[in-house]
Formats: structure tokens, sequence, C-alpha cells
């Protein structure tokens, strides 16, 4: 299925604000171009959730910078009304960390797919999980290269035949798939969670929750590709929410749901631990005495 192209370019646009006072909703966030992802693709599901989460936290689209990479789903920053930084491949969330530390007032909102954070991105996710910035990463995974027309992902489950694996079986399969809320939980991320684009109303609770987080968010949502490896019956057959009794605060807990439950929704892990920009700025104070020293005796060197 071809991917429909916009009546006009891909270009940056200011936010537009609404008039001073006036109650911000959804379409406030709606941005100048129409998605052009193919019909039935879950990240239209993801991208209304998105946009009736900032109308709920009433943040100003001014306030607010989505950052992308490579993918259908990192198109996502031209369809918002809010600011955007389409980065190149794999690069979503060192370009989202140097933005809010640039600009830490603003929201800053890494999204992409899990083919873009999984295998190129990988590095950039490990260490900006242990830094734990002030930022929140949306990843769409629908375990498919479904942008370069059906390849195997780094989730694909395992013995998924695809263009790229024609001759994979259960018994032969060459590939492990990356488990995303594993790896992020080990790597020290400080808020775990999945969604479904299957349930808005609870991806719209988990998006709010995820922007609202004091560090490093990181929500993957199973976001179904209906061209190319259509999950949504699977996933909507398997679905179920972590159960109440999960202890969210016990990373082991969190470990072994993450590993077992593939289907399950729910905040997996959540703690408190200072920011990277908090730690950042606590650095640069620490250093304005040494600073300011050196430069004394720099300058009476220079006089003698």
């Amino acid at each position: 299925m071809a991917i429909q192209e916009p009546d006009q370019p891909l270009m940056t646009k200011l936010p537009v604000a609404p008039p001073p006072g006036q109650q911000l909703a959804a379409k406030d966030y709606k941005g100048a171009l129409p998605p052009v992802w193919c019909p039935g693709c879950g990240d239209f599901a993801v991208l209304a959730c998105m946009q009736k989460a900032l109308a709920e936290l009433q943040l100003p689209p001014h306030d607010v910078v989505f950052v992308s990479g490579i993918g259908c789903s990192s198109r996502f920053p031209h369809f918002m009304n809010a600011y955007g930084f389409h980065a190149v491949h794999g690069r979503s969330l060192p370009v989202a960390v140097g933005v809010k530390l640039a600009m830490p007032d603003k929201t800053v909102i890494a999204v992409g797919g899990d083919g873009d954070g999984m295998a190129i991105g990988a590095g950039h996710f490990v260490h900006t999980a242990r830094r734990n910035p002030k930022i929140a990463y949306v990843m769409m995974d629908n375990e498919i290269y479904g942008l370069t027309k059906g390849q195997a992902s780094p989730t694909s489950e395992l013995g998924l035949k695809t263009k790229s694996t024609p001759m994979a079986s259960k018994q032969a399969s060459a590939d492990q798939p990356v488990n995303p809320l594993a790896l992020a939980i080990i790597s020290g991320a400080t808020w775990v969670a999945r969604g479904f684009s299957g349930k808005p109303k609870e991806l719209t609770e988990l998006i709010k929750q995820a922007i609202q987080h004091d560090g490093y968010a990181f929500l993957q949502v199973i976001s179904p590709c209906v061209t190319f490896h259509d999950l949504y019956e699977t996933a909507k057959a398997g679905h179920k929410n972590l159960e109440p009794t999960h202890d969210r605060t016990d990373k082991f807990a969190a470990m072994r749901s993450a590993m077992t439950e593939h289907w399950a929704t729910g905040v997996f892990y959540e703690e408190a631990r200072e920011n990277f920009g908090s730690a950042l700025d606590k650095q640069k104070e620490a250093a304005k005495p040494r600073a300011a020293t050196g430069l004394v005796a720099l300058m009476n060197r220079i006089k003698g």
C-alpha cells in the first residue's frame, strides 16, 4: 500500500497559539499537515491520544517540542501543532536531551518506532536511560520495518517470516527479539510503561503520566502495522492490564513482568531519582568558585 504524499511540503512552522485565556482542546494541537500513514495504522490512535493528553494537561503548543528520527511513526512532529525536530536515523534521544538542557522550561517528547529506537538508536536509548533527563520517549512498536516495506525489526517475534527473514521459523530463527521494557528498566529509566493503541483512554492517561514524570519516562506503545504485520487482533486477544497488586517500585518484579507479560499494559516501573538537568546545574554551581579562582590567577600571571 502506497503512503499518501502530502499536498504541501513537509516544513516546520511556528506553533499556532490560541487566544489568551482560551481553554485548550485536542484540536488545538493538530498540525497543518494531515497524517500520511496507511489507513488503519495504530499510529493514528497514538497521535489522537497525544493531542488529548496535551489538552488535558493544558500545555501551550509553543511550550512543547517533539523530536523524532526516521520511520513511519517519526513523521509525528509534522502532524502536531508544536515545535518539531526531525532528526536523523536513531538520533532522536540525544537531540531531545540537548533541547531539554538548552530550554529546560519546554516539555520535550521524543517519538519514533522500534526500528529507530532499538536498532541504530539502541546505544542512545541505554545512555539516555542512565542519565535520566526529564523527557518522555514514546516508542510506537509494530514489530516490523513498515516504511521500508516489511523487513524484520529488532522487536519482531522469534520465527517471523519477513522479506528479510524468508527462511525463519520457530525451530530455525537467527535473531532473538529485543525486549524494550526490560532494556529500559535495566538501563536506569525511572518510569517505564506499555500502552496499546487499541485502548485509547488508558493510553492517554499513560502519556500524561510520562510527560509529568520528573525524569526519563519510556512508554512503549503496541501500535500495529496493518499493511505489513497486522498484530491488532493478536494484541487485542492477548491484552490485559498489569495485576493491581503489581509493585511498580520493585525493579525485580518489574523485570519479571517485562519478560513474561508480552501484551500487558500499565506502568511496570517507577522510581524517584535526580534528573540529568538538575545534576548538571549542581556541577555548574560547584565549578563557579574554582573557575573564578582560576581566572584571577590567570589575570595575575598576565599582569606579572
